[in-house]
């Protein structure tokens, strides 16, 4: 396994945990949203030291093992990562957060997997990703969404929406846009 393909284990590895908010906000939404945002702070602060030279045990390593080359500085991943789950459960209904989070959650995580393991073809239109990435990112997010929503025409809309949005040269700003993206779309067409 290459360096820069565990790098991405890892670090999707991490996304996916953030498909956990859903399930905690059908439990308590108010505190899942305080969780999130005491999450972002607190991982923003241990980041902050580590920039400043000071180790936190088990964070500092976690967040080396996942950065990726363009990642030099303050690693941003998992902030736009909470930001989109927090808004997410902000300003949609909970079905609409739940897939938009899921979208973000395995779209996002699967698309980059699959395209790192398994992309073949990167056309233009694509913006430097794989069609096998973009596949990934339509099923997941078309499953996801079924599973919450029992409705094809959602569904469709939910992956199409993210898959678009996953395929933009955003880098860690589509862990804000995907989720966004797809519950305004989920809002609009619905």
């Amino acid at each position: 396994m290459t360096p820069v393909l565990q790098t991405e284990i890892i670090r999707k590895s991490l996304h996916f945990l953030i498909g956990f908010s859903p399930l905690l906000a059908s439990i308590n939404r108010l505190w899942t949203v305080v969780l999130l945002a005491c999450g972002m702070v607190f991982y923003a602060a241990m980041e902050i030291l580590r920039l400043k030279g000071v180790r936190i045990p088990l964070l500092s390593l976690i967040t080396e093992k996942a950065m990726r080359e363009r990642d030099r500085g303050f690693v941003k991943g998992p902030v736009t990562l909470g930001m989109g789950a927090l808004f997410s459960l902000l300003l949609f209904p909970l079905p609409i957060a739940h897939i938009a989070i899921y979208a973000l959650a395995f779209g996002d995580g699967l698309s980059s997997l699959a395209g790192r393991l398994f992309g073949r073809f990167y056309p233009r239109f694509l913006c430097g990703k794989s069609i096998e990435g973009s596949a990934a990112c339509f099923a997941a997010v078309f499953l996801a969404a079924f599973l919450v929503s029992r409705s094809v025409r959602m569904s469709l809309i939910a992956a199409a929406t993210a898959t678009v949005v996953e395929a933009l040269p955003l880098k860690d700003w589509d862990n804000l846009a995907i989720p966004l993206a797809t519950g305004m779309a989920l809002s609009f067409f619905l």
